[in-house]
């Protein structure tokens, strides 16, 4: 029994873990609801990164057809660029977890991922499986088609390399290949304890035309995705665009487009479509042996009121009894839980299970409030409520008054913490590790706290469950949910993820703890070879929930040998020993995002010289570069438009500006005579790499250049030094080959062609097989100053303190004196 019941639970993880306290039961859901339930098909898409799906066509399956419809985004998204702050890597990944689960709210599909951590761009398909571990990845597309059965696999690129990124390519190449291996026993054969093989019909390749790449033809399969849904008052293009709008860290807000709009595709394995994209397959009730209750479904539908849709429920309670006992146990889960929904709906009752605080320590006692309310004249009464053991029964039920709203209090314990499982352990470059297998599709923590109520409705027995969440009143937004947020007794957040030392001077690490309970302990950083740590441990006592203190730590480099070196701090708070700080991620558009990454900063010793104390900086798509200046000394001013137009910019000895500056600024057109009149003057701009579409100016620098879509991604790649006399290669740090290694995840990226003769192009590189590119660096002398433009990815490499990625932008920063 405890393993059908984990089976069923691992068929039905889906991504709507957060979303409104309570579904929706206005009359267009409950008829589009009603429709879903005479269909039994399901279709899966699948592509690489949060933003490859298409929205319309998700839209259309789920909707308009009823699909059960799903995404599987190989990664997160976590090697991208962020365009609404400075998180990077598995912070960004997180965002767009939430993107993607918010834009899957919006179209009606469900989200699903595997371990694979997105890197980065990658040229090829060879590349990407150098990183990623294919069988792993392989078994997670595999474990998902045999959990979701889809009947049609899509794929968003083909495997011939169209889709231009190798993660595109790599996305199809596992899709064609799990196609087979979802329905072959010996293949991943641990799964089958769980779960049962599955081939789907035919994979298709939804064919595109982006930009100059034409991959759709006359002869291919089309459907007219661009129809109106009038119970929605909505075309499916006009939710593509609000479902796609939801990825604002990429920018990706659309424009509702109207009327006609064709998908095409092509088939790749399994029978071709000819008249539907599901021909030959049974989507109705036949396929498990129960049509007549297609007729029933639809007599439902013809009966139901509107304005009393309560009177729909007595009917809807004998189609229940009757599902339930179809042999499809697959199916049998589905439409149970939706049919459940729908008599939720149809009778008025609206519960939501709330906690009464925002944040508990593991260990706690938890304050629930669940509320229930019957909204109409139905005949509904509570039988049992509960949360973990706190489980309360009513004999006989307890009725439920018309429009009278009832509370009942529990009070759990907070057991695990809300870190994100993909991110429980450390990880390497290309994959995450997971807890456990049975873990990979699910977009978030499988089982938050969740309170289950037992109601009797019409004398039948229904049992429905409620996310627990935080919910508070915000005096300009209104009521807000948030997901609830369990943390260690004591967290410790060292001040900054790196500290960089270039000389054997001692630095002072600052430690905020912070206490989430009544709290008596200690803080210590464990012994690191080479480095002297003092004092030995920081004792604390007294501490109560919400307390906020600083601990002080000195740190010395043992010599002046260049190191890199992992520091933790331990903390002892009750008894329990933990190692983690905590991070927020606030953004409006999507719930809030709690982990706790490892209380652990990098110690850097760099033999790094410096000149030059004051840098201007004017900021673009968000990045981390003014705090890594920061660490070396530097005095860094985030410069505003008026400064730039209307001060003596001399004071400055470099201006940087920050990644896709000019892309994102619009002021920079106006603000661009007064930079280079600063190197004119004797002044040393240095710009970072700019995307090469939608600049806002094409005169970037004193001299005509361009930046294309050229990038060196491997971060090992051969670096040769062409010009060994320039002054950015000598000035103050003499620059090695030695300086080009163990950088991360690429070495540049929108490197630059057509470059004016004026400029010099000290460095050359190239990944494997390709030909050398000299456009990560160009310098040129203007007037009296010193010109750069730079698509080396500074902006990954100083924030975690890589040696040589230090050197040599201090170079860039320090022009020599005339």
């Amino acid at each position: 029994m405890k393993r059908a019941k984990l089976i069923a639970a691992l068929l039905l993880t889906c991504g709507r873990i957060f979303a409104q306290s309570a579904p929706p039961a206005d009359e267009a859901t409950i008829k589009q609801d009603l429709k879903k339930l005479n269909v039994l098909g399901s279709v899966l898409y699948v592509a690489a990164h949060p933003d490859d799906e298409n929205t319309r066509l998700l839209a259309y399956l789920a909707n308009e057809k009823h699909y059960r419809t799903g995404y599987l985004s190989l990664t997160r998204g976590d090697g991208g660029q962020n365009l609404i702050g400075n998180e990077q890597s598995e912070l960004l990944g997180l965002i767009r977890t939430q993107e993607l689960l918010a834009a899957r709210r919006v179209d009606g599909a469900e989200q699903f991922f595997t371990r694979a951590n997105d890197f980065g761009f990658s040229k090829n398909p060879e590349e990407t499986l150098k990183i990623w571990d294919k069988e792993k990845v392989l078994g997670d597309v595999v474990w998902v088609i045999r959990k979701f059965r889809p009947d049609v696999m899509i794929c968003r690129f083909p495997t011939t390399g169209e889709g231009g990124h190798g993660h595109h390519t790599t996305s199809a190449i596992l899709a064609q290949e799990a196609f087979s291996a979802a329905a072959d026993p010996k293949r991943f054969p641990e799964q089958l304890k769980y779960v049962q093989v599955w081939q789907a019909k035919r994979l298709l390749w939804n064919t595109f035309n982006f930009g100059s790449t034409n991959t759709t033809a006359p002869d291919q399969f089309r459907i007219d995705v661009g129809v109106y849904n009038p119970l929605l008052g909505k075309g499916y293009g006009e939710i593509a665009a609000e479902s796609r709008s939801n990825h604002k860290s990429q920018g990706f807000g659309a424009a509702k487009q109207r009327g006609q709009s064709f998908e095409y595709f092509k088939t790749i394995l399994g029978d071709a479509p000819k008249a539907d994209l599901m021909d030959g397959v049974d989507t109705g009730w036949g396929r498990v042996k129960a049509p007549a209750l297609s007729t029933e479904v639809t007599t439902i539908q013809k009966a139901l009121d509107g304005e009393h849709p309560e009177r729909s429920v007595p009917a809807l309670i004998k189609l229940y009894d009757k599902v339930e006992n179809i042999k499809d146990a697959y199916w049998q889960q589905q439409k149970t839980n939706e049919l459940k929904e729908v008599i939720a709906a149809c009778a008025g009752l609206w519960f939501e299970s709330y906690a009464l605080d925002p944040t508990y320590a593991v260990g706690d006692v938890m304050r629930v409030n669940s509320q229930i309310i019957n909204r109409v004249d139905s005949n509904i009464k509570l039988a049992n409520i509960g949360i973990q053991q706190s489980i309360v029964g009513f004999r006989g039920g307890v009725a439920l008054p018309k429009n009278q709203m009832k509370s009942f209090e529990s009070s759990p314990v907070a057991t695990q913490l809300t870190q994100p499982y993909w991110l429980a352990a450390p990880h390497g470059i290309g994959m995450y590790t997971l807890p456990a297998d049975t873990l990979a599709g699910n977009p978030e923590n499988p089982e938050p706290p969740k309170v289950t109520f037992d109601f009797l409705i019409n004398g039948r027995d229904l049992q429905y469950e409620r996310t627990v969440l935080y919910k508070y009143t915000d005096p300009v937004r209104g009521e807000v949910y948030q997901p609830i947020e369990i943390a260690p007794i004591v967290t410790a957040n060292i001040a900054d993820k790196v500290y960089v030392f270039n000389t054997q001077q001692p630095q002072t690490l600052q430690i905020k703890l912070k206490s989430f309970t009544n709290a008596t302990g200690s803080i210590s950083l464990k012994p690191v070879a080479g480095w002297k740590i003092s004092p030995e441990k920081v004792d604390f006592a007294g501490k109560h929930k919400g307390d906020e203190w600083t601990a002080l730590f000195t740190v010395t480099p043992l010599s002046n040998k260049s190191s890199v070196s992992a520091l933790d701090a331990a903390v002892e708070a009750n008894g329990k020993a933990f190692s983690q700080g905590i991070l927020r991620i606030k953004y409006e558009h999507i719930p809030n995002i709690t982990l706790f990454p490892p209380a652990q900063t990098r110690l850097v010793n760099i033999d790094l010289k410096t000149a030059g104390k004051n840098i201007g900086y004017i900021v673009g798509a968000g990045d981390q570069m003014p705090d890594a200046l920061r660490q070396v000394g530097y005095n860094v001013h985030l410069l505003t438009e008026s400064e730039i137009m209307n001060t003596d910019l001399s004071a400055y000895d470099a201006i940087v500006t920050g990644v896709r500056a000019y892309n994102v600024n619009d002021r920079l057109v106006y603000e661009q005579p007064a930079l280079l009149n600063y190197v004119k003057n004797g002044g040393n701009l240095v710009v970072q790499y700019n995307n090469n579409n939608g600049l806002v100016t094409s005169q970037i620098g004193p001299y005509p250049f361009r930046p294309v879509n050229q990038r060196v991604t491997e971060e090992d790649a051969k670096v040769t030094i062409t010009d060994a006399q320039n002054p950015v290669l000598n000035y103050p740090n003499k620059i090695t080959d030695a300086d080009f290694s163990n950088w991360i995840q690429e070495r540049g990226l929108y490197f630059v062609s057509d470059i004016d003769p004026q400029y010099k192009t000290p460095l050359q590189m190239h990944d494997t097989n390709e030909g050398p590119n000299n456009g990560s660096l160009i310098v040129a002398d203007y007037g009296k100053g010193r010109f750069v433009y730079t698509s080396l990815a500074f902006f990954r490499e100083l924030p975690t303190g890589v040696p040589g990625a230090y050197r040599l932008f201090i170079n860039l920063l320090s022009k020599p004196k005339s």
